[in-house]
């Protein structure tokens, strides 16, 4: 009884002195411009139940600009995340840009991988067609001006990704007055072509529109296996 006593002992002060070696990875989940956590909560459950930590940010998309956007969206999750743990990202929409702004900008300790869904990585035609209309602003905030393909574009000024990166794209569309201003094929938001970014390692087309692509089931899959193995599940149906 005394060894089995002093084993038990032995376990839980090497735990306590190596906590990364029980540390489950942290998924940080950032929802897109206008939206909120709730919007992910259906790729939390599933995170979740595979054993992972997941941190489901929400954030004012609208409020501020992007420069102020990253740092508050980006830290939130690391807050929530163990400091020993290994942080991966599943991001939508202007979420992709906040992590890529924030990494081009500062360092992640122990960064993992970053999924991202339908990211504007080389901006949007609609944002040019649309900022002067009144009322666009109040919808979609500072942030929203700036995710466009002209001088303001703040995609188009962020560097090439030197982490890993995969990225899922929508080629279908329940909004053909936005889609006229795209070029094909399109999500109804941000054309296939720029969702992509230099230094992506995986690339895939599903499906699936932009407001509700973070939702479809084999869009959570994809985004569970690029996590574990860093490639998509290119097979799926």
């Amino acid at each position: 009884m005394r060894n089995d006593h002093f084993l038990a002992l032995f376990a839980v002060s090497f735990l306590a002195a190596c906590p990364a070696a029980w540390a489950a990875d942290c998924v940080i989940l950032l929802h897109g411009l206008a939206r909120t956590s709730s919007s992910m909560d259906k790729m939390a459950e599933v995170f979740e139940e595979r054993g992972y930590l997941v941190a489901n940010v929400d954030y004012p998309s609208r409020k501020f600009r992007v420069e102020e956007l990253a740092a508050l969206a980006v830290e939130s999750g690391l807050a929530k995340c163990p400091s020993e743990s290994v942080k991966h990202f599943v991001t939508h929409s202007l979420g992709g840009i906040l992590v890529r702004y924030y990494l081009e900008h500062g360092k992640i300790p122990s960064l993992g991988r970053v999924v991202m869904l339908a990211p504007p990585n080389q901006g949007s035609e609609i944002v040019d067609n649309y900022r002067n209309i009144p009322g666009f602003e109040m919808i979609n905030g500072p942030a929203g001006l700036q995710l466009g393909t002209d001088e303001a574009s703040i995609p188009l000024k962020l560097g090439p990704v030197n982490y890993e990166v995969g990225i899922v794209a929508g080629r279908e569309t329940f909004n053909p007055i936005l889609s006229q201003f795209l070029p094909n094929p399109d999500d109804g938001k941000v054309s296939v072509e720029n969702t992509k970014v230099e230094g992506m390692k995986d690339f895939i087309v599903v499906p699936h529109s932009h407001p509700f692509i973070m939702q479809a089931p084999v869009v959570i899959e994809h985004a569970v296996s690029f996590i574990e193995s860093g490639w998509f599940v290119h097979d799926a149906p």
